[in-house]
């Protein structure tokens, strides 16, 4: 061919490509689409809804949402004062040769000291009249709660109420008119919707950040550092969050309150990926209870199950099949399961029609539920579908409500000291610290385990009970003066009663 009859070619390929397209953006109004190459054949690129006419699915202006909650997220500095002594009760030996004691001029006369420490975190408001949801965490064992606004004012808080279980707490400010946030519905939380973490990470002032949730349902087992029945069912985000953003709220592009951030995943103790939100549905439940109660009215099925990171061989080992549900490894005599019918080996499916699969979603559904509370709950056995209806139970297995005494929250084991150790002592009676729980208000004030208390703020204790009816009449500061067997004089230690306060 010759050259000529190639040029021409080219050009009559040309001016036919350059017609059909001019064509075709003629018929179509000028829009292009474009095709993935699938099996099937082609598929357009907006096949999987990515586009709804206009209206783009990626992330928005979330102005409004951060408006509405930047002035109900509130800033929480804590102090407390730490106590600091010696392993042992002790006398100074300069009190023996010189008749002084230096820890007189340095201490409180005991060898002990006190070292205050301070702490932050955030906090949501949830009405007008100054009720504030935060983490357990960012105000256990606080002597001194601030909360500063958005706009800059601060007020001393009163701790209404904690539960560890769930790490939450209700604090409480003397404020009327205050901008608060709405409650949302977790349960309508999905996975890749975009969500904004609020709060005050490391000491800046109120910062947004935005992600997607990235899950639901999660467990890390953190709340078992403070808690027996721990309840964990978070709903994990690529939101960034850092220390200081504990107990701020997460909220949907609507400005709805849908969580309260809560924890980390980092090897460092800085933002690494993910954060962790306790939802909205369960706050709602445990603040109400606070806030009426005092304290959680928890309800328990009353199973044990696997842990949800159980490795296969540790499932073999104990004979536990998998499935699409929870495995009921043992029932609790007298619970609530095993009075509706359950068995070990039974696959537990459904909670009133809500399908589980992981025993952290069991918990964070039961966990919306109080004590005497029927649901229905569908398990399977022998490949059989059955649904009974279960009455939920407290921890004692009981539907009553639960109250809690002064002596619960001191976070120790008290027991009466026995007639002959009384006389041992030349004393008429007394309340002997048989041990203490790690971060209790007893752990706090530095009182050591085997210490007989014989004066509550002056008056004498000979038994439990009057130590109870004392403590209860008191606030504040209470000063518990006693013995330790075997060591020489009296110590006296400060104990705070009201955190916050």
């Amino acid at each position: 061919m010759k050259a000529k009859q190639v040029v021409a070619v080219i050009l009559i390929s040309a001016s036919t490509a350059v017609a059909t397209m001019w064509g075709y953006n003629h018929v179509a109004g000028g829009k292009t689409t474009y095709y993935y190459s699938q099996d099937s054949g082609k598929v357009p690129a907006n096949y999987a809804k990515f586009f709804d006419g206009d209206k783009g699915s990626g992330p928005g202006d979330f102005s409004d949402a951060a408006s509405a909650a930047i002035p109900a997220t509130v800033h929480i500095k804590t102090k407390t004062v730490r106590t600091v002594s010696n392993n042992l009760p002790k006398r100074n030996p300069f009190s023996d040769l010189f008749g002084i004691d230096p820890d007189d001029f340095f201490g409180n006369g005991n060898g002990m000291r006190s070292m205050p420490e301070m702490a932050s975190g955030s906090g949501v408001i949830i009405s007008n009249d100054g009720y504030i949801v935060t983490n357990n965490h960012v105000v256990d064992g606080a002597d001194e709660v601030t909360v500063t606004l958005s706009n800059r004012k601060s007020f001393k808080a009163k701790v209404i109420g904690a539960d560890p279980s769930s790490d939450l707490a209700v604090v409480k400010v003397d404020a009327q008119g205050l901008p608060f946030l709405l409650y949302g519905n977790s349960d309508e939380v999905k996975v890749g919707q975009w969500v904004l973490a609020v709060g005050y990470p490391l000491t800046l002032e109120t910062t947004v950040t935005a992600g997607i949730v990235s899950a639901k349902g999660r467990t890390l087992d953190i709340n078992k550092r403070q808690s027996q029945t721990p309840v964990e069912s978070f709903i994990q985000t690529d939101a960034a969050v850092n220390p200081g953003n504990s107990g701020g709220p997460l909220i949907n592009t609507q400005g709805q309150l849908i969580g309260i951030n809560s924890a980390i995943a980092s090897p460092t103790g800085s933002y690494a990926g993910y954060s962790f939100t306790i939802p909205v549905n369960i706050v709602k439940k445990i603040v109400s209870d606070i806030m009426k109660f005092g304290t959680p009215q928890r309800a328990f099925l009353g199973i044990q199950y696997p842990r949800d990171n159980m490795s296969e061989d540790q499932k073999k080992e104990q004979g536990i099949k998998d499935g699409e549900g929870v495995y009921v490894m043992d029932v609790t005599p007298d619970g609530a399961a095993f009075h509706a019918g359950l068995k070990k080996g039974d696959l537990i499916t459904k909670l009133n029609g809500n399908q589980i699969a992981t025993g952290a979603e069991m918990v964070g559904l039961i966990a919306t539920y109080s004590p005497g509370e029927k649901v229905q709950l569908t398990y399977k056995r022998d490949g059989k579908e059955y649904t009974v209806p279960v009455v939920l139970r407290n921890n004692s297995g009981t539907t009553s409500v639960v109250k809690t005494s002064v002596l619960d929250k001191l976070g120790a084991a008290l027991e009466t000291l026995s007639k002959k150790d009384a006389a041992t002592l030349d004393v008429k009676g007394g309340v002997v610290v048989k041990s203490i729980t790690e971060n209790g208000l007893m752990d706090k004030s530095r009182i050591q385990e085997g210490f007989i208390i014989l004066k509550a703020n002056g008056q004498e204790v000979k038994n439990v009970e009057e130590l109870q009816a004392i403590l209860q009449k008191a606030s504040g500061t209470v000063k518990l003066e006693g013995v330790f067997a075997g060591y020489e004089g009296v110590y006296t230690y400060p104990l705070r009663l009201n955190s916050g306060e």
